[in-house]
């Protein structure tokens, strides 16, 4: 009995053992209540019930906020419309953590491809590339280009982790490319960075000083703490540096670096830029892409210049240096110069105002403005044309249409 005792009491043990093991190395089952963190959606309701949280009236209210923030800084600021932009991802050992579900470099591939997306519709004639830190070394992964999907493909082969990271050379490595660009273009550097110290050959504050007198933007992103050689650097060249808290923090501020920055008052100076727009090529037509050193069949855009072929737009000629845009393209970057005012929040009272019968329902997608139970929901209105839009048609005209379905139509009446 007492050297069964025994084995049962040695055996408790071995299993309180096991149980510190697990928790320490937190098991699969246990990892993802930790990494969903499902009580965090919930709130309090007044009568001191737990309700879910309602992302869709918090993620309008987050917009709201975000719109009023940029509507109170936006008069007559000039913003840089040709913008030549490096995303230095850091590839070093540190990017390869799971604090991140299911790691912070699949995080940060998957919202930097929709970056780059993001930031061709609201920059057409801006140009991105690729610059990533492995090993103590920068490597340039794609050159700075109008593609989206060259940049996105070229990434997702690239996103093995290991080493030590370099912020100093990869600030040499870009200054290096974007001193080449022509003044006319706003250089610029987006550095998502994981690592929490850096391994450079030299000093580094002389690189920050380089990078000011080559009047490029940088800015990062941390997926860690807070380092002061990065706000430093932010700080020195105009850029913004944050630190993201989740995934959805995360994309948040990567999304805010697509629409153009104000431009640095010292180097906001206007210049008239030769543009070319070229003709599409027939369908059937044999000719050399300038681009690709090749001959390639199909419809490509014919240089009004020099007669070279390019494959995409917007580009520049590889053979006369013209810049190669269409019409469109600059239409989509009007709005940028002339944003649409926000819209007027509507008072709850002023909806069920009897007089107001025929601004009850959305003018832009004509559902009823009432909740199901009949009381008013959340509503806008446009200060010009005074009419009434929901939150979702609000999110739309802003982000999307940059017109007022209203303002157009008393335009056209």
């Amino acid at each position: 009995m007492n050297n069964g005792a025994g084995r049962r009491i040695n055996g408790g043990a071995e299993e309180d053992d096991d149980e510190d093991d697990v928790n320490g190395d937190l098991d699969a089952w246990e990892r993802t209540y930790t990494d969903e963190r499902s009580w965090e959606s919930l709130q309090e309701d007044e009568s001191g019930m737990l309700r879910p949280i309602d992302n869709q009236a918090l993620y309008h209210s987050q917009y709201r906020r975000r719109l009023r923030s940029l509507s109170s800084t936006a008069a007559r600021i000039q913003k840089g419309l040709i913008r030549y932009l490096y995303i230095v991802i850091d590839l070093s050992r540190a990017a390869s953590e799971m604090d991140f579900r299911p790691s912070r470099i699949a995080v940060i591939a998957k919202h930097v491809e929709t970056f780059i997306r993001e930031f061709f519709y609201q920059n057409p004639l801006s140009q991105v590339g690729i610059v990533t830190i492995k090993d103590g070394v920068a490597h340039c992964l794609t050159d700075i280009g109008g593609s989206p999907e060259s940049h996105i493909n070229a990434l997702m082969k690239k996103l093995e982790c290991s080493g030590d990271s370099s912020l100093q050379n990869a600030l040499d490595l870009v200054d290096g490319y974007l001193n080449q660009i022509p003044s006319y273009g706003h250089r610029e550097v987006l550095i998502l960075y994981s690592a929490l110290s850096t391994c450079d050959p030299g000093d580094i504050m002389d690189t920050i000083q380089k990078c000011r007198k080559s009047k490029i933007r940088c800015s990062v992103i941390g997926l860690a703490a807070e380092m002061f050689i990065c706000k430093h650097l932010c700080q020195e060249t105009g850029g913004t540096y944050s630190v993201a808290l989740d995934e959805s923090h995360f994309k948040e501020l990567i999304l805010e670096h697509a629409p153009p920055p104000p431009a640095i008052a010292e180097f906001a100076v206007a210049n008239l830029i030769n543009m070319g727009f070229p003709q599409r090529a027939a369908e059937g037509s044999i000719s050399i892409c300038s681009c690709h050193k090749e001959a390639k069949v199909g419809a490509g855009y014919t240089c009004p210049r020099c007669k070279a072929r390019a494959c995409e737009l917007p580009t520049e000629c590889c053979v006369c240096g013209l810049t190669l845009v269409s019409s469109p393209h600059l239409a989509r970057s009007y709005h940028h110069l002339f944003p649409i005012a926000p819209f007027d929040e509507v008072t709850s009272s002023h909806l069920n105002n009897p007089n107001c019968k025929l601004q009850r329902n959305c003018f832009g997608c004509q559902q009823s403005l009432l909740d199901p139970g009949n009381k008013p929901g959340p509503a806008v209105v446009c200060p010009k044309c005074k009419r009434y839009f929901c939150l979702d048609c609000d999110i739309y005209i802003h982000e999307s249409l940059h017109n007022c379905p209203g303002c157009d139509s008393l335009r056209h009446s």
